[in-house]
C-alpha cells in the first residue's frame, strides 16, 4: 500500500518573504554606518602600526602622532589657521565660478543644436589641454597674483561639471520630450518638470569631480608665487626638509576633500531621494 503525501500550498506572505530574501542577496545590503571612514582610519591604523614597529623612517614618514603635534604647534602659532583660511577662500572663488560656467554651458549646449555646435567642441578641446599646463600663459595674461590661480581653478571644476550635466541632458529619453510636447508645456515647464529632474544624477556626479578638482588644483596653484596657503606652507616645509608639516598639509587637503565629497553625497541623497538605486 502506497501512500502519497502533497505538499502544502505556498502562501501570498510565504512568497513574498521568498521573494525579498531572493532581492535580499542580490542587493548590496544595508548600508554600514559611517561606511566611508573606514578605509580613512584603516590606513591611519597601518600607519601607526608601521611607524610604532620602526618600519618607516621618521625623517621620510614622520609616526602620525609627530604630525598631530606638528599640526597642534603650526595652529598655536596661527600659520595654520591663516593659511587654511587662505586656501578654502580660493577654493570657493574658484569653484564657484566653474559651477555657475558648467551649469550655463551644459544648458546652453543640451538644450540647442546651435548652442551644441558652437560650445560642445570647445570644451572638449578645453579638456584635452591640461589645465596645468595652461599656468603659464594665464601668468602673462592674468598676472602672477591671485587672478589667475582662481581662473586655473574655475577651468578644473567647470568642465567635469559640464560633461556631465551635457550627458545627462542628452540621455534624456525623447519620449519625454514628446509627452511635453503632446501636454503643451512652455519651455521653462519643460525645463523645470522634465530637464532639470533628468539631468540632476549627471550634474551631481560632476559636481563631485568639481569639488575634487579644485583641491588638487589648489596643491599645486599655492606653490607659485604664493605667500600663504596651505601648498605655500607645504613648499617652504620642502626647503627646510620638513616632512611632518608636508604632511599635515596633506592630512587637510584629504580632510577637505573627504568633507566636501561627504557633503554632496548627502545632498545628493536627499535632493534625488525620489529614485531607487542600489546604493539607497
Amino acid at each position: 500500500m502506497t501512500t502519497t503525501t502533497t505538499a502544502a500550498p505556498v502562501t501570498a506572505q510565504e512568497e513574498s518573504h521568498q521573494v525579498r530574501r531572493r532581492r535580499r542577496g542580490l542587493s548590496p545590503g544595508k548600508r554600514l554606518p559611517a561606511s566611508r571612514l573606514i578605509g580613512p582610519a584603516l590606513l591611519l591604523a597601518l600607519w601607526a602600526v608601521a611607524s610604532a614597529a620602526g618600519q618607516l623612517d621618521p625623517g621620510a614618514i614622520p609616526a602620525p602622532w609627530t604630525v598631530l603635534k606638528s599640526a597642534g604647534h603650526l595652529w598655536t602659532d596661527g600659520t595654520l589657521p591663516t593659511d587654511v583660511l587662505t586656501s578654502l577662500q580660493r577654493a570657493a572663488y574658484g569653484f564657484a565660478i566653474g559651477l555657475v560656467a558648467g551649469v550655463a554651458l551644459a544648458l546652453a549646449s543640451g538644450l540647442s543644436r546651435v548652442g551644441e555646435a558652437l560650445i560642445d567642441g570647445t570644451v572638449n578641446l578645453n579638456r584635452a589641454i591640461p589645465t596645468l599646463g595652461l599656468i603659464p600663459l594665464f601668468i602673462l595674461w592674468l598676472g602672477i597674483g591671485e587672478t589667475f590661480k582662481i581662473a586655473i581653478i574655475a577651468i578644473v571644476v567647470y568642465i567635469p561639471i559640464y560633461l556631465n550635466t551635457h550627458a545627462a541632458l542628452s540621455g534624456i529619453d525623447s519620449r519625454f520630450v514628446e509627452l511635453a510636447e503632446v501636454q503643451g508645456l512652455s519651455r521653462w515647464a519643460f525645463i523645470r518638470q522634465i530637464v532639470i529632474p533628468g539631468a540632476l544624477p549627471g550634474f551631481f556626479v560632476g559636481l563631485r569631480l568639481g569639488v575634487t578638482g579644485s583641491w588638487l588644483g589648489l596643491v599645486v596653484l599655492e606653490q607659485i608665487n604664493a605667500t600663504s596657503g596651505l601648498g605655500y606652507m607645504m613648499f617652504q616645509a620642502q626647503n627646510y626638509g620638513q616632512s611632518d608639516v608636508i604632511l599635515v598639509g596633506l592630512l587637510v587637503y584629504g580632510v577637505f576633500g573627504l568633507v566636501s565629497d561627504s557633503t554632496v553625497r548627502l545632498i545628493e541623497r536627499r535632493v534625488l531621494s525620489w529614485r531607487r538605486t542600489l546604493s539607497s
